[in-house]
């Protein structure tokens, strides 16, 4: 038995096995396979409902996925792992990885809603501690011993198994006295993944429980882009060669605070000149501004090869979607596809996309994919129109959509989707309008 000690008192705990874990995911034990999970689902249905593969960040798109599962569930959703900002990075800070937050926020968005356990589990992992550190701490410590009210309306088989990891999790921490971690504004699913990733040594095995623990269709999909255990740290070069390093410093610098950031609402100044591309930077050594190149997930690819719909979905543009489209493979891939290409507008400009028209987005997304700006013995040099074929604007949005040279850009299919007003977030996609739109074009 391991023993870690609480200021509340003692915690005897063992480590889980494997092989506790088996009652719960309800099948015989297998490793995390994509292909065989959605073959499993639709050998049980004989009409199967489009496909689609979208690229986006863990907030743009979110608020859509629950109108979206109306059309299919056959959706596998990619995401980045280089975000280092609030809660996320204070778990890398300490205990290392890739950044996990965009993929819980995605995953808690699948989960199921159907049953009053699930509601639960999906509010327990969906959670946030206080931003007073001290408070957080004490709520924390609430949570792991199983006194907290979160853990109502879950069951014994789920609580201790989330329980473990969470336990796992704080054990990790406790191994690390020189590093003080600090549990302001901490999200348990976060905390949660980060323990499953440690005791797995694999961050699809995390992404595997964690779907079977929220209960996410078996033929949606989480993909991290970059399939690794290891820190990414993201940079862009600026159009004046100035470099940045870390997401959030290109985004939202928040000036080493911890705080919640409305990325396309905030005040700080403007970036000194456009962002000319984005790419991944060294986190271990002495050369931080050493430019690597990481291999994408081969899941990612094989479901480029296959999906009915490539979606670019909104979001911020070259840190939540450039980073997926800037790997060896993936411009190869889609420019070779013969599907629909759709382009889902922003309604409003953030500090990325400053002074940004339609065509600009397109420009972006086209040089990342072909890698305009990076080694050249690796460019491709493919119009948009072969990434690009329709194109999505929010009905009053904000960026100018600049109809005749997105025509030269071979971009002749653009469509005005109905929109709503938001007071925090501006103009966003009407969700049922969108989805709708989308299955017109995928059927």
């Amino acid at each position: 038995m391991a023993e870690i000690c609480y200021f509340g008192g003692l915690v005897h705990y063992k480590a889980p096995s494997p092989f506790s874990l088996h009652s719960l995911f309800r099948s015989k034990p297998h490793y995390y396979n994509s292909t065989s999970l959605m073959a499993e689902c639709r050998s049980s249905s004989t009409v199967e409902p489009p496909s689609l593969l979208v690229f986006s960040g863990g907030t743009g798109f979110n608020g859509v996925v629950e109108e979206l599962k109306k059309l299919t569930t056959r959706v596998a959703h990619v995401l980045p792992v280089s975000d280092d900002g609030g809660s996320t990075a204070e778990i890398v800070r300490v205990l290392g990885g890739p950044a996990v937050g965009d993929i819980r926020s995605r995953c808690l968005r699948l989960s199921d809603e159907s049953t009053s356990e699930a509601l639960a589990v999906r509010r327990l992992l969906g959670h946030r501690l206080p931003i007073d550190a001290h408070q957080a701490k004490k709520d924390w410590y609430d949570i792991v011993e199983g006194n907290h009210s979160l853990w109502d309306g879950v069951s014994r088989p789920y609580s201790e198994t989330i329980r473990a990891f969470l336990i796992y999790f704080q054990n990790e921490i406790l191994r690390r006295p020189n590093e003080r971690f600090c549990f302001s504004n901490g999200s348990i699913g976060n905390f949660f993944f980060a323990g499953a990733r440690i005791f797995f040594q694999s961050l699809d095995a995390a992404i595997f429980l964690f779907s079977r623990v929220s209960e996410i269709p078996c033929d949606s999909l989480v993909l991290p882009v970059i399939s690794t255990n290891d820190r990414l740290t993201l940079g862009c070069e600026l159009q004046d060669g100035t470099i940045i390093r870390g997401q959030n410093e290109i985004s939202h610098p928040t000036n080493g605070t911890m705080q919640t950031v409305d990325k396309r609402h905030c005040s700080n100044s403007a970036l000194p000149s456009k962002i000319k591309r984005v790419f991944y930077m060294s986190s271990e050594g002495n050369n931080l501004l050493h430019e690597v190149f990481p291999p994408v997930n081969p899941t990612v690819l094989e479901q480029l090869r296959s999906v009915d719909c490539i979606v670019y979905a909104m979001g911020s543009l070259f840190t939540s979607i450039c980073p997926s489209l800037v790997l060896l493979g993936v411009g190869e891939i889609i420019s070779s596809r013969s599907c629909r290409k759709v382009l889902l507008l922003n309604g409003s400009q953030d500090r990325e996309t400053s002074g940004f028209t339609a065509s600009c987005f397109v420009t972006a997304i086209a040089d990342a994919l072909n890698r305009t700006h990076g080694d050249p013995n690796i460019r491709l040099k493919n119009p948009p129109g072969y990434y690009i074929n329709t194109l999505l604007v929010p009905k009053d949005g904000e960026i100018a959509v600049d109809l005749k040279q997105l025509s030269e850009q071979g971009i002749k299919d653009v469509r005005v989707v109905e929109s709503v007003g938001d007071p925090k977030h501006g103009i966003l996609f009407n969700p049922s309008s969108l989805i709708n739109m989308l299955a017109g074009l995928v059927e």
